[in-house]
């Protein structure tokens, strides 16, 4: 029987909730170029039925869609994390409820989802690490501490531990993966990266299941920097496809080109995964193969 490996078009940072005057939930059109599209998390606010609506529309006009859902660490703004998580929990529910069968939506908040009998998705926030030296500042200095337009009831302490958990979540989950499945292949997918290379442009995460051979694509968000690359050794691929806030843009790509996530293409991998350019705008194709 011939094996038709999954597509997986990554997104992440539209931030819709931008203008703040003018949110973009009703005017921002997402191409839509495989049968899983995976919003890695800052897609807006969950306060907002703004996001919601953008999502049915999505489900809506393309049949046998699915979308992957990460949580950001904007997502929950305004109200506690976990109301957000709930929100987006309680909409998980109402789309089962409409489309029964086959998931349409799915959160992935510390959850597993098996593609097929091949290719698992792993997927969490996966919080940053702060240091203790760093409590203080980044109390002070990051919006998602304050209290009026941040999460509400949250600290560094708080965030920490959910970098803790997400992390110990991950690791025993492909180490399971690993022992039990080992013809599986891996996908992760999380908001915050777990590594320091200059071409993701993030802090690595000390013991994350990044250097895992078994897993065969990480993508992330978050930083507002587009990349796609294999990693040595490994071969890894590691994809951001950002957008960033209205107005603003991203960074990895030249200037004046479209964000990625703006130009909507797909994205899949294999070992051969490809990057071609066209129009300026990235695309990212490949497969994944046994």
């Amino acid at each position: 029987m011939a094996y038709f490996p999954p597509q997986f078009q990554i997104v992440s940072d539209l931030h819709l909730e931008t203008p703040l005057l003018r949110p973009s939930y009703s005017k921002y059109t997402q191409e839509i170029e495989a049968r899983h599209l995976c919003l890695l998390g800052d897609i807006g606010l969950v306060k907002d039925d703004g996001l919601f609506h953008f999502l049915e529309t999505l489900l809506k006009k393309t049949p046998n869609l699915i979308i992957l859902y990460v949580l950001g660490n904007h997502e929950s703004y305004q109200m506690t994390l976990a109301a957000g998580k709930q929100k987006l929990r309680d909409f998980e529910e109402k789309i089962t409820k409409e489309y029964p069968g086959s998931p349409r939506f799915v959160f992935l908040d510390r959850k597993r989802c098996d593609i097929n009998n091949r290719v698992s998705v792993l997927g969490c926030t996966l919080w940053s690490r702060i240091l203790p030296e760093q409590m203080q500042r980044v109390s002070t200095a990051l919006t998602d501490f304050n209290e009026r337009n941040g999460i509400r009831e949250w600290t560094p302490s708080d965030h920490l531990e959910e970098h803790r958990k997400d992390l110990a979540w991950l690791n025993d989950q492909v180490q399971r993966i690993e022992k039990e499945e080992p013809e599986r292949q891996i996908v992760i997918f999380t908001h915050h990266s777990p590594t320091v290379d200059s071409r993701a442009n993030n802090p690595r995460h000390v013991g994350s299941p990044f250097s895992s051979g078994f897993v065969k694509l990480w993508a992330v968000g978050h930083t507002h920097f587009s990349c796609d690359y294999r990693e040595e050794g490994s071969g890894k691929l590691v994809v951001a496809n950002q957008k960033g806030y209205s107005r603003i843009g991203d960074v990895g790509r030249e200037e004046g080109q479209r964000s990625e996530a703006a130009s909507g293409r797909g994205s899949s991998l294999d070992k051969r995964s490809q990057v071609t350019q066209r129009k300026g705008h990235k695309r990212i194709l490949g497969w994944l193969r046994r």
